[in-house]
């Protein structure tokens, strides 16, 4: 069943391009994520403009056209781009406003596994005429975390703490990709009945995590390890289980950073 529909997904996306003429080839990203995907894809030269976090446009010179939240409207307009990839994040005023101008406005959500994330890289890659890369990327990632899914099951199932924030503590919680992490590890998410994802110190520790895993933060995702060490009674603590990740990667939804991811958190654990 989710076979069939990854298909039709990918076939009405096929037909919505082919409606448009041609593959979109002046491109707006306004999340890091988007942009990160374009360059797997090997569709670079089709972004115009990025936000000023898309690290994997850095030394292209594209166009900065918005921060993390917030685009220039007026500058995204002048790039006369054909396609706007916009996120849960960007102001619908800023995406009405786009396609007033007449400009085609793809508003991507944040995907809510790693399936979801498959199917939006596919569904990407249509657009900007890159259909076999993209599929070719999903596959390889597949296997990847399919081996580490396949190694991890059946084990003793541990505690897992993901922190992805500081001043509030945040953490991961269901219905994110990110859960899938402890998932298709085997895992369990100590925050797995938790709506929202602040916590405090002492629910972490009430959790007794078997593993803690720290996207990083700079500086202060160091802070946080030393932190964490110094609670004796934190078996995570105890047993030198406490490791920090790339946020770079780690908190990027694309088919490549969520299977780097799981190799990284898998070789960390079996050391």
């Amino acid at each position: 069943m989710k076979r069939m529909k990854r298909i039709l997904l990918f076939l009405c996306v096929i037909t919505a391009t082919a409606v448009q003429g041609q593959p979109y080839r002046r491109i707006v990203s306004l999340a890091p994520s988007f942009t990160q995907s374009l360059y797997y894809m090997e569709a670079g030269d089709k972004l115009v403009g990025c936000t000023n976090y898309c690290a994997a446009a850095r030394g292209d010179n594209k166009e900065i056209v918005a921060s993390a939240v917030k685009a220039n409207v007026e500058k995204i307009i002048s790039l006369k781009p054909d396609l706007v990839l916009a996120s849960g994040l960007t102001d619908p005023k800023d995406t009405k406003l786009l396609r007033k101008a007449g400009i085609r406005v793809e508003t991507i959500l944040s995907p809510k596994s790693f399936e979801e994330i498959c199917d939006q890289f596919v569904r990407l890659g249509a657009m900007v005429g890159k259909s076999e890369r993209a599929r070719a990327l999903v596959e390889e990632s597949r296997r990847t975390v399919g081996k580490i899914a396949e190694k991890n099951r059946g084990g003793a199932r541990r505690k897992m703490f993901f922190q992805i924030g500081v001043n509030p503590l945040f953490t991961v919680i269901p219905g994110t990709f990110m859960n899938d992490y402890a998932t298709l590890l085997g895992m369990e998410n100590i925050s797995k009945n938790l709506t929202h994802g602040t916590v405090t110190r002492e629910f972490v520790i009430a959790g007794n995590p078997d593993c803690i895993f720290i996207a990083t933060m700079g500086v202060a995702g160091e802070e946080e390890l030393k932190t964490w060490s110094r609670f004796p009674g934190l078996k995570a603590a105890r047993e030198k289980q406490i490791y920090i990740i790339d946020s770079d990667i780690a908190c990027q939804p694309t088919p490549v950073t969520f299977a780097l991811t799981m190799e990284a958190m898998d070789r960390a654990l079996g050391e």
